[in-house]
């Protein structure tokens, strides 16, 4: 049995998850509402605000779709009642960014400004270099996140570029100080 599979996910009081005969998962709550259609062979039951999750057989393809089915159906409920948000730095003096309605611009040492779409479920707000990346479907808030990071690779030597808070950038050391290290 997978370990993540078997474990039950709890639904809180304010949300209100609804499973169809297609294996159809609906779920409403605070913050909005999100939807996902699941392999119909994974069984999906709903007891007393208890979702469990179960597979027809212990072969390897229904093993990984057991936790992988449990994993999104607890990120759905997770992302309507708490959200979920990433944070990136711009790590570099004359990098900027702004949000202006559902675009937002970057100003990353290009000779052109780079101009995003941001998505219908996505906020995005930019403050002192900071970049916040906010919604209630993880998967979209994760690529939205990536993207903006691949916009401007870190630099290994001069460690400009977009990175996420907290990330730890592993520096190189230049041509001078390592032929000076001989």
């Amino acid at each position: 049995m997978s370990r993540i599979g078997k474990k039950p996910i709890i639904i809180p009081k304010e949300v209100k998850i609804t499973i169809d005969e297609d294996n159809f998962v609906t779920v409403k709550g605070p913050k909005g509402e999100l939807k996902r259609s699941f392999h119909p062979e994974i069984k999906i039951i709903l007891e007393n605000d208890i979702v469990t999750v179960e597979r027809p057989s212990d072969r390897p393809f229904y093993r990984a779709l057991h936790g992988t089915t449990r994993a999104l159906i607890s990120n759905m409920v997770t992302g309507i009642t708490n959200g979920y948000s990433k944070q990136l730095q711009l790590n570099e003096k004359t990098y900027k960014g702004e949000v202006q309605g559902k675009k937002v611009t970057f100003n990353l040492g290009f000779s052109h400004p780079i101009i995003l779409d941001i998505p219908e479920d996505i906020d995005v707000t930019i403050e002192k270099r900071v970049i916040t990346v906010s919604g209630i479907n993880k998967e979209s808030v994760g690529a939205f996140a990536q993207k903006i990071r691949h916009l401007r690779k870190v630099d290994p030597y001069k460690a400009k570029g977009i990175i996420y808070v907290g990330e730890k950038i592993i520096r190189k050391a230049g041509k001078a100080i390592a032929a000076g290290a001989k």
